[in-house]
């Protein structure tokens, strides 16, 4: 067995990794680089071996390459869950026209062809991917409870051993997906470890704060802007929204804004797999409540209408709260809000998920009191809070967790989807355990 890492070995985007055994080579996740990791990322490899991709979820650091696959000639089999068919033509869509210069036709002649490639997969139901010598290997699809359709990828090699790659796991308690349920025996752990050196705050005070910072915020007036990823962080938030509308914490006429399109279509995918959701979602459906489809919710849908309403916050403003993607400020409608509303100490901006280094996202988050926005330096009068709890990624604790559910130790861990410090701070802790991790 082998292990090549074509990116997210030592950084957290541009996850993607090569497992070759015998005469057998497949992918797990070809994602894109983002931030920083752009600038040390080497992208490109042979796929003249790859007999099969296997996805493990839709974000676009683990499907973001998928077009230069299929620009290189790639046509082997695509697997992935039924919900991640779904979301990545929608993420790749919008990937597309924010990092290449292909025009619509050829977006959507690139989308056409991934459809054909995609073979979807029930969760726990097994398929082969066969070499022309015969050799084999059995997979499988986990639930990782990190976003819709999200899994964790178990395969058993020719000789019967196990490898787990974790893809993204996602933190224990979320109202709105089940909790990822550790594999019984891997020979070989594959680990991510986005924050593997540090504790999210818990899920059941995310509400109680997210609450606390509405209700100062909005006592001086002026706009709350969060920042979310078009899937998970989003629906995630308007969960955690509609509850607090439900309880009369959140005045009725104060407009809750998305402003994401696809945010709006990835929306419609997770009310359209309510199977996939998390008990607690599920009863509220039963109450006749629509947690992800609530009246005050108003859904910004052209480009024009965005714009207009920019402009009417940054004269007036008026308060609102505005969901608007791309979830590191790299791109997307959050950015026309920051560059008009920053300056403005009235306004307050909630950072509810990971943001690399070198993305506007981290500037904010770390303090920075200037920010350069389509070449012009931006003042940064706003007030910036970032809320742990709302992450899609397990923290240490829940990635412990998993790694204790193994019936023994594996030979060997292996972590990635790290910046150093999360990798280094988990490893240590591993090893004070018994554990072997390898580099």
């Amino acid at each position: 067995m082998q292990l090549i890492h074509h990116g997210g070995k030592h950084t957290v985007t541009g996850s993607c990794h090569e497992l070759r055994v015998d005469d057998l080579a497949v992918l797990i996740d070809c994602g894109m680089f983002q931030g920083q990791d752009v600038q040390d990322a080497e992208a490109e490899f042979d796929i003249e071996p790859i007999q099969a991709l296997l996805l493990t979820h839709a974000h676009i650091d683990h499907i973001g390459r998928l077009p230069w696959l299929i620009a290189l000639g790639f046509s082997a089999p695509i697997y992935c869950t039924p919900a991640t068919a779904e979301l990545i033509p929608l993420m790749l869509q919008d990937g597309m026209k924010l990092q290449s210069d292909l025009s619509a036709k050829q977006r959507e002649v690139v989308l056409d062809k991934i459809d054909h490639l995609l073979e979807p997969v029930e969760y726990e139901t097994r398929f082969r991917i066969e070499s022309p010598l015969g050799h084999m290997l059995q997979c499988q699809f986990v639930p990782a409870g990190h976003i819709l359709g999200s899994a964790y990828v178990e395969i058993q090699l020719p000789n019967q051993e196990v490898i787990i790659f974790s893809g993204d796991l996602g933190p224990s308690n979320t109202p709105l997906l089940p909790d990822p349920v550790a594999p019984m025996h891997a020979d070989y752990l594959v680990l991510e470890t986005t924050y593997g050196g540090s504790q999210h705050d818990g899920v059941e005070v995310r509400a109680q704060k997210l609450n606390e910072i509405i209700s100062r915020s909005l006592a001086d007036g002026g706009t709350i802007l969060i920042p979310a990823f078009s899937v998970g962080r989003t629906q995630e938030l308007l969960f955690d929204i509609e509850q607090l509308v439900y309880q009369h914490q959140i005045k009725a006429d104060l407009p809750i804004i998305l402003d994401s399109p696809m945010a709006q279509k990835v929306t419609e995918s997770y009310r359209r797999f309510k199977q996939l959701w998390g008990e607690e979602a599920k009863q509220r459906l039963e109450m006749h409540r629509h947690p992800l489809a609530f009246d005050q919710c108003v859904l910004i849908e052209d480009h024009r209408s965005h714009l207009a309403l920019v402009n009417r916050l940054a004269s007036t403003g008026e308060a609102s709260i505005v969901v608007a993607a791309s979830g590191m400020c790299e791109g997307g409608r959050i950015v026309d809000y920051l560059k008009a509303l920053l300056p403005d100490e009235r306004t307050d901006v909630i950072f509810a998920g990971f943001q690399a280094q070198g993305t506007l996202g981290r500037a904010l988050m770390q303090g920075d009191k200037t920010v350069t926005i389509d070449d012009e330096e931006i003042v940064v009068n706003a007030q910036i809070h970032v809320m742990s709890g709302y992450s899609a990624h397990a923290d240490q604790e829940d990635l412990l967790n998993f790694v204790h559910g193994l019936d023994d130790k594996p030979k060997a861990v292996h972590l990635i989807h790290g910046e150093q410090s999360a990798r280094e701070a988990f490893a240590a802790l591993l090893r004070s355990e018994g554990y072997n991790v390898v580099d």
